[in-house]
């Protein structure tokens, strides 16, 4: 009779650990800023940038954030490793726009809500592509905007790319296509 609870005990215990085991191993969707990091890395595949705003072959791409960091180490787990134009990518946080004239890709926090406008207005002699999730910013002159779709529940992205077109960026069509209109 011990016996048979003894094994009986193992075999519950096993299938526990098994069943564990397999939860653990099953996949969890990304979290939204997981995604966000993506579409970062991936805006740079689909956009140009004037030659002398990469530096030489040795210069990072620089992706920036200006004010608070929501991705927390997101970010920098989606690039690491990888490359945009054979130029290794750096993840830098920034304070103060006048320290982020350098990057290619500058995430711009709901932080600084308040300074939209003048941000804008500081970069616009750079080609640096600005990037947001907060209304108002595409009718302050950022360039990309990210949102939750309402119907789908998904993250998408609007587009100006007129404001793009200004900062001598070159948007692909590709990416053009799928983003949504502004104000949806």
């Amino acid at each position: 009779m011990r016996l048979r609870k003894t094994i009986n005990l193992g075999l519950c215990l096993g299938l526990l650990l098994a069943a564990g085991s397999g939860l653990a191993q099953t996949p969890r969707p990304p979290t939204e800023y997981q995604i966000k990091a993506a579409m970062l890395f991936n805006f740079a595949k689909f956009i140009d940038w004037p030659p002398e705003s990469l530096g030489d072959d040795k210069a990072p791409f620089v992706i920036g954030i200006l004010g608070d960091n929501p991705f927390g180490d997101d970010l920098v787990q989606t690039v690491a490793g990888k490359k945009v134009n054979d130029h290794s990518i750096s993840v830098q946080t920034f304070r103060k726009v006048a320290d982020a004239t350098h990057c290619q890709i500058l995430f711009i926090s709901k932080s600084e809500k308040k300074q939209f406008a003048d941000i804008l207005l500081s970069l616009h002699d750079y080609a640096v592509l600005t990037v947001s999730q907060t209304d108002g910013f595409m009718e302050a002159g950022g360039m990309v905007n990210l949102v939750l779709d309402p119907a789908s529940r998904k993250i998408r992205f609007q587009i100006n790319a007129e404001a793009a077109k200004a900062a001598r960026l070159k948007v692909s069509s590709k990416l053009l296509n799928v983003a949504i209109p502004a104000g949806h």
